[in-house]
């Protein structure tokens, strides 16, 4: 099979993104594919959720991306068929050092090159933020899976994030799209977490005859129940498989690992009447702001949202 890429992405901290990263990667590599995780996140829970402290001397994300260290050397393995990039704190200066690099925001990219043809999956889990490192991810990948807490506040910066996935699609890596959203720490029980996920979907459905780079997405039909196993889980430094296999956290785990490995077909078109008025009131049109320091993503990109009526298709 051709590698797939994918960024996990959401830029609300404790939604289930290094979660979501280390189980589905361990469920795949349970199925026998060769999965490569990459930790961009300075506070490296991915790292620490698979057991594998970074040793002061081993090279990891800061060296790939700071110090052109070859990444067919850094990634170790940590478990049969699963590969590590392991992050330290040392990443909390990155953005600083390469804010004068030229093409800064593909090093990830151009290190991958060297790898793609030992994996079947680069999966990465994204920092809470869309700064230089998150850049790097989305310049590096095809696919975004987004998880999504199902309560309101968590939608309050997706507009945002949907803004900047356009922006580096148009401006860097016209391959990248959203695929999938996941629904996390869901309880099927409360209306509010049924009628978020029912948004979100009318949202989608909205945005299928589009160009956008979410016109495509799907919400995953596995929603990740809450289960504390999945809290417990990274204190021992092991996957869900591992510390508890047969809790509803590896059941849903594996079953979204399932979906991800064979994609269903996108969905169909919603009817004209669900499509006229999204219950979503998500703004993907409004400018993103500029910010003065040139690590951040909009300056990077050096430019700003368009509305979407204006916008040109990629490379105009």
């Amino acid at each position: 099979m051709r590698l797939r890429t994918i960024a996990v992405l959401n830029q609300k901290g404790g939604v289930g993104k290094t979660t979501t990263v280390v189980n589905m990667a361990a469920a795949l590599a349970l199925k026998g594919r060769q999965v490569l995780v990459i930790d961009m996140d300075p506070q490296a829970h991915l790292t620490i959720h698979l057991g594998a402290d970074r040793d002061a001397d081993a090279p990891g994300t800061y060296e790939v991306l700071t110090e052109g260290a070859s990444l067919t050397d850094a990634a170790r393995s940590v478990r049969e068929n699963l590969w590590l990039l392991g992050a330290s704190i040392d990443l909390v200066g990155a953005e600083a050092e390469l804010v004068t690099e030229v093409g800064r925001e593909i090093i990830l990219r151009q290190a991958l090159e060297t790898v793609r043809s030992r994996f079947d999956y680069v999966i990465i889990d994204c920092p809470p933020s869309l700064g230089l490192l998150t850049l790097n991810a989305l310049a590096a990948v095809d696919e975004v899976v987004i998880p999504i807490q199902p309560h309101f506040l968590a939608l309050q910066g997706f507009s945002r994030l949907l803004q900047t996935i356009t922006l580096v699609q148009t401006r860097i890596n016209p391959a990248l799209r959203v695929s999938a959203i996941l629904m996390c720490m869901f309880d099927s029980r409360t209306s509010l977490s049924n009628e978020v996920c029912q948004d979100i979907e009318r949202f989608l459905s909205a945005a299928r005859s589009s160009e956008q780079p979410w016109s495509r997405a799907a919400v995953i039909p596995v929603h990740i129940r809450r289960n504390i196993k999945l809290a417990e889980a990274p204190s021992h430094g092991q996957t869900i498989f591992e510390y508890e296999p047969t809790c509803n956290g590896a059941a849903d785990y594996q079953a979204v690992a399932d979906f991800i490995d064979y994609p269903a077909p996108a969905a169909e078109s919603a009817p004209v009447a669900d499509r006229e008025q999204p219950a979503l009131h998500i703004d993907t049109t409004a400018p993103i702001e500029v910010s003065a320091n040139p690590a951040n993503t909009a300056n990077a990109l050096q430019t700003e949202a368009q509305p979407a009526a204006e916008e040109k298709p990629a490379g105009v």
